[in-house]
Order: C-alpha cells, then structure tokens, then sequence
C-alpha cells in the first residue's frame, strides 16, 4: 500500500469508530485514492467512491463558481445588487435591506460580507426557517422569504466585515437560477457539473442514484431525513460522491496549470475575489482561506465544510503544494478536524515541495 492510499485509510478507519459511514478520498498530483470504513446504516454496506451523501454547505462553492461562471458570460455582475436580480420577483422595490445606503451584491452574497445574517431571528419567529425541527428550511419558499426579507436588518454595512450567512447563499442561489431562467438544480448542472463531468453531483436523485444515497444520522445513530432547502438549496441542498467531489478537487488543482480546461478561468475568478477576515484568514468566491503559520510551513488551506442534520463533509485542498481532501460521513458530528489534520500531512509528505 502507497503512502497516500495509507493516510486515507487510517482516517476513514478512525472516522468510522465515531460515526456510522465515512468516505474519505485524497489527491497527491496525479495520484488518488479513495477509502470508506464503517456502513451506511443498520444492516447497510460499507460506503464506497460511488456513495451519495448529502454534503450541505460545500453546496456554497457549487454556488459561487457558478456565480463566476456567468459573470463571466455576462449573464450577471459580480457587483450586481441583489434588488436588480430579483427585481422580478420582488414584493416591492425596497424589499432588500441596505445600511448606510450601501446595497447587497452578488459578490457580498458569494463573500459573506452581506451584513445579512446566519439565520434571521425574525423568520425564527414567524416560523420560517425551524432550527430545532427535523427540516428547519421546509418553509422556505420564495414569496416568504422575500416578503421577510425586508424586515430583516443588516448586521453591517455591506462588503464591510465577514459574517456568515446561510441565507445570504440561498439568496444568491434563487438569484442566479432566477436570471438564467431556470432552477438552481438544472443551473449547477448545466454550469459546472456537465462540463466536469460530475455525473452524481446532484439536487435531485433519481432513483439509480437514491438507492445509492447514505442515509443521515443523528447522535446515537437515529436515522434522520434529508434537509428540503425549498427555495434555498444554494446554501446546502446539493448531494455528491466522493468520486464526483475528487474529480472536483482535481479540476481546481489544474486550473492555473492549465487556463483552457473547462471551469478554468471561473474557478481562477472565485480565487481572485478575496476578503480579508483577519490576518492570517479570508474568504474568497465561495471558498474559505488561510495560510499556516511559518512554524508550520506557510502551507496555503482553502477550505469548505457542511453540515446537515444527519451528515456532514469537508473539502480542501492547496494548489500550490497540488494535494486535496474530501470527507463524507452520514452523520452530523464534524469531519472537519479529521479532513484538515489529513491535508495537512499531505502537505508535509507528498505536496509538491516534498515529492
């Protein structure tokens, strides 16, 4: 067994002693390798490349390369305001908030620098969005969140400060399927999962595909069912596999090594577009950022993470040390400590600078 074949192991392996199903792959240049330890639930199999998980908030990088990819094409602005967007759609024309006659953006959206906030109480408490019920989002359709989102105040001027927001996602998700003209499902696949080749990256799965899918857990192994992000699913409804997300993670790796590969110069465009959360922390188009202390090798981490209420993931990799991670369990204790210790022995063992 190689190195890279050896970590993978070992991690799904120590995953799957705390969780129910666990797919782990990693990327070392050229190399991949693809591991899954424990099973998919009571009397299920043990998770392979091939397994559908639902992955949450790395939904958020599908997003936001889609937003690069048709501003690129002109179909939008990165410095679009969300109200010209959904001008359409809108209740009426103030129904977007702003503060200190500063308007939201796409970018703002794809940044989390909206100034919206994670969860806005006040749909908390006309019930719709439902934290502590087994599908919090089921409420969410379009006429009421954006008949609420005008009571919903900004916690900063936008573009100014880094809050995440969940529903500034799902915002930028019915935005961007609203001006294509189509749904957000259809959009991701026809912007970014067509040409990857990204065959079980998905919104909606068909039967061949759910009979595939590792159903969520809760703590304690209660089985649970998959979120319905109604009309939100840019902040978290989309499902993949290991494989589709490797073949993802390998594209990203190419992308300035090779500038007319298909998604090159949109995934280079969500790369460029950064802001500063402290000063060693950013976010970019969708994808979180940092670089590690010299101590440690000043080794570039760009990362997203998910979670659902029975599944969580993780997603990273360095393009300049050319290694990658994805981790996929079907329960919601996090993955991420795991995913980040793997990436970064990648980095030290078999990055570019070692190999």
């Amino acid at each position: 067994m190689d190195e890279l074949a050896r970590l993978v192991q070992q991690t799904a392996d120590r995953l799957a002693g705390r969780r129910v199903g666990v797919v782990v792959a990693g990327l070392a240049g050229d190399a991949v390798a693809v591991h899954g330890a424990g099973r998919t639930g009571p009397g299920g199999q043990v998770p392979g490349a091939r397994t559908l998980f639902d992955i949450g908030s790395v939904t958020k990088v599908f997003t936001s390369l889609t937003l690069a990819k048709l501003a690129l094409d002109g179909v939008v602005r990165l410095d679009e305001p969300l109200a010209e967007a959904l001008e359409e759609v809108l209740p009426r024309p103030a129904a977007v908030p702003t503060r200190h006659g500063e308007a939201i953006t796409l970018r703002h959206l794809a940044t989390h620098t909206s100034g919206l906030p994670r969860l806005p109480r006040g749909m908390v408490l006309r019930g719709l969005l439902r934290p502590n019920q087994p599908d919090p989002y089921a409420h969410c359709t379009t006429e009421r969140i954006l008949s609420g989102l005008a009571r919903t105040r900004l916690r900063s001027v936008p573009g100014r400060d880094f809050r995440y927001s969940n529903l500034g996602a799902g915002l930028l998700g019915l935005a961007l399927a609203h001006r294509a003209d189509t749904g957000y499902g259809e959009l991701v696949a026809r912007e970014v999962c067509t040409p990857l080749g990204l065959t079980d990256t998905c919104l909606r799965s068909d039967a061949e595909q759910s009979a595939r899918l590792a159903p969520g857990h809760a703590p304690g192994g209660r089985p649970v069912p998959s979120w319905d992000f109604a009309a939100l699913p840019g902040m978290g409804g989309l499902r993949s596999t290991a494989a589709d997300l490797a073949a993802f993670l390998r594209a990203q790796l190419a992308a300035e090594r090779e500038p007319d590969a298909p998604l090159a110069p949109s995934m280079l465009l969500t790369r460029e577009t950064r802001h500063r959360v402290n000063p060693c922390a950013w976010t970019h188009l969708g994808w979180l950022g940092h670089r590690l202390h010299a101590q440690q090798g000043r080794h570039l981490q760009l990362w997203h993470n998910g979670g659902t209420g029975g599944s969580s993931s993780f997603l990273a990799f360095d393009p300049e040390q050319q290694v990658g991670v994805v981790v996929l369990a079907n329960s919601r204790r996090p993955v991420d400590a795991a995913g980040t210790a793997l990436l970064r022995r990648l980095q030290v063992g078999l990055g570019a600078a070692g190999r």
